[in-house]
């Protein structure tokens, strides 16, 4: 009886291990396409951290969630200039679609694109 309990109890935690692996599974792109839309989706805009660019150079990237934060260091920028940083650097945009629990995820950072 023990063991049967064990095998169950097992079953649970990897089916509970498989969703959180497809749940919050990231991804990678550098399609501009696809960036935009992402962050649109999630009401984020490109922005620029403040007095970090010099003359042509939009300085430390970021996408801004003005809903989820009240950043005074952040200034927004045009998705052109935004882009144009963006493919000068060699970035990709590592993204998750959801979070563990199936909400929607903002978790994104800019990489080296390879």
């Amino acid at each position: 009886m023990e063991s049967l309990s064990l095998t169950t109890t097992t079953r649970k935690q990897n089916s509970l291990l498989f969703k959180y692996q497809i749940m919050s599974s990231s991804n990678q792109t550098h399609d501009h396409n696809a960036i935009k839309k992402w962050v649109e989706e999630r009401k984020g805009v490109p922005a620029r951290v403040k007095g970090t660019g010099e003359k042509g150079d939009e300085g430390v990237l970021r996408i801004h969630f003005p809903e989820y934060s009240d950043s005074k260091n952040l200034e927004e920028i045009e998705w052109e200039d935004f882009f144009a940083d963006f493919d000068k650097d060699k970035l990709d945009f590592l993204y998750q679609d959801k979070k563990a629990d199936g909400e929607i995820s903002t978790f994104h950072k800019f990489v080296e694109r390879k």
